[in-house]
């Protein structure tokens, strides 16, 4: 099938490309209805691809009545287009997999934003999950609060207390569906369209884009070692009404934001009458010493506002994440959870609170922090061992990820999708900044990595792929 040539380097996925050239081969004739495709396993090997990129190409020809499955005789162009005028080309194609979701039977390599699950307590959980519902009445199965429910609030207050120096009521404490709802609430209780905000270069992907569906104008601020660039940021747009900022550990470079930037940044809010998010999404992994205390406990001005998830200590399906605000603004952030409400589900809340007032929640966090700095170093010196020649690890001072620069003139973006399309989770830092000439590295997640005989094996399936 000559027509299916494919373009390796380019930013569309492998899958997309094949199933755009069966489209167009069928609609401009040169495959007719009755027609027999390739088995997906032979494409897969003719064009030296995984069968689950072919796989998701033939679904989405499936899906949108190009072909239909035919038993043992195969998978052939749709007969009834013989009878039909030829199909134009979807003006709304059904977006690639990533935009519907990450849901999946299991985690793959190296994927990021997901804490270690063989390590989590599940039968503690189970537990206190089985005695929240078997005390569950009426009263808990009503609208739960819009702000959390309050013996949630209390226990974050008082974790935030001890464990990151952060001086806050449970009244200031507001429970979220997530961090995407966190910035909601954000930006309707304290931002006006137009206004500019301040985010990382490279930053977290998902921030500009909400920003953006909020009417605002994302100003990208570069970051170096030392974290967030503040002169940058003033000379860029010194009327920003607001900064959005990863600290503890930079998102996605790891770096800790130094203490002079946090008091510049602190001084420029204040005079600017500007905020500060910050996004304090694993401060908690800090392998280094003792985890830093947050930026919001040196704030004395009401300027920043502190946004947490549990999605990162607990895990992703928890979907409960909440945001400290300063006192002046209780009121107002009240006021617009009254019609925004989305605090989660009472039961899961629940278990929550009962999670971190038993003492559980504490005593994880200082399991992880100890797995973590293992793992973090196993995969680490695996990795080094068996690409050292081509990537350099980063040294960083905590984090959930590995950041290795790519040295030569290998593309981050394109071993990236080569690595997808064998099974492994890969980012590219090239693709997480808006400034020009971004630096070239992978962002690889270590929590899921257990032993060093796997991180070796996954350094050779990476190496393979470079040559």
């Amino acid at each position: 099938m000559k027509f299916l040539h494919l373009d390796a380097s380019a930013a569309e996925p492998l899958y997309r490309q094949i199933y755009t050239r069966l489209r167009n081969a069928i609609t401009d004739g040169l495959l007719q209805a009755g027609d027999r495709i390739p088995a997906a396993r032979a494409l897969a090997l003719e064009l030296g691809l995984a069968r689950g990129t072919v796989e998701s190409a033939y679904a989405l020809l499936a899906a949108e009545g190009y072909v239909e499955a035919r038993g043992q005789a195969g998978t052939i162009v749709t007969s009834a287009l013989a009878r039909r005028a030829p199909l134009a080309a979807p003006q709304h194609p059904l977006p690639a997999p990533d935009n519907l979701g990450h849901a999946a039977s299991s985690t793959r390599p190296f994927q990021m934003g997901i804490p270690a699950l063989d390590a989590f307590p599940r039968k503690v959980w189970a537990r206190l999950a089985a005695r929240a519902v078997r005390a569950t009445g009426p009263e808990e199965m009503i609208y739960p609060p819009w702000a959390g429910l309050p013996e949630l609030r209390i226990a974050i207050a008082a974790y935030l207390q001890l464990s990151r120096g952060i001086a806050c009521t449970p009244s200031q404490v507001f429970v979220t569906s997530g961090y995407r709802n966190s910035m909601e609430l954000v930006t309707r209780a304290l931002l006006q369209p137009d206004d500019q905000v301040w985010v990382e270069d490279p930053g977290y992907p998902p921030t500009a884009g909400l920003l953006r569906a909020a009417r605002l104008q994302p100003v990208p601020v570069a970051v170096d070692g030392e974290g967030l660039m503040v002169a940058h940021g003033i000379a860029s747009a010194p009327q920003a009404r607001a900064a959005i900022v990863t600290p503890a550990h930079q998102s996605p470079l790891c770096v800790s934001l130094s203490l002079p930037r946090r008091l510049a940044l602190l001084d420029w809010a204040a005079q600017a009458d500007a905020w500060v998010v910050e996004d304090d999404y694993d401060g908690e992994y800090r392998y280094q010493g003792r985890p830093l205390p947050a930026l919001q406990s040196l704030d004395r001005n009401g300027r920043v506002l502190y946004s947490g998830t549990f999605s990162k200590v607990l895990f992703p399906a928890i979907r409960l994440a909440y945001l400290v605000v300063p006192p002046a603004q209780v009121a107002r952030f009240e006021q617009v959870c009254s019609t925004f409400a989305a605090s989660g589900p009472t039961l899961m809340q629940k278990i929550v609170a009962d999670f971190m007032n038993e003492g559980h929640f504490a005593r994880h966090i200082q399991r992880m922090r100890r797995l973590y700095g293992e793992r973090r170093q196993l995969t680490a010196s695996a990795l080094s061992a068996v690409l050292g020649k081509h990537m350099l690890v980063d040294p960083q001072p905590g984090g959930m990820h590995l950041v290795l620069r790519m040295k030569g003139r290998h593309s981050d973006r394109a071993l990236a999708a080569r690595m997808r399309e064998h099974g492994m989770a890969a980012h590219a830092l090239s693709e997480r900044g808006m400034l020009p000439h971004p630096a070239s590295a992978l962002l690889l997640a270590f929590t899921n990595i257990d032993t060093p005989a796997r991180a070796r094996a996954l350094g050779q399936r990476i190496l393979r792929l470079m040559a």
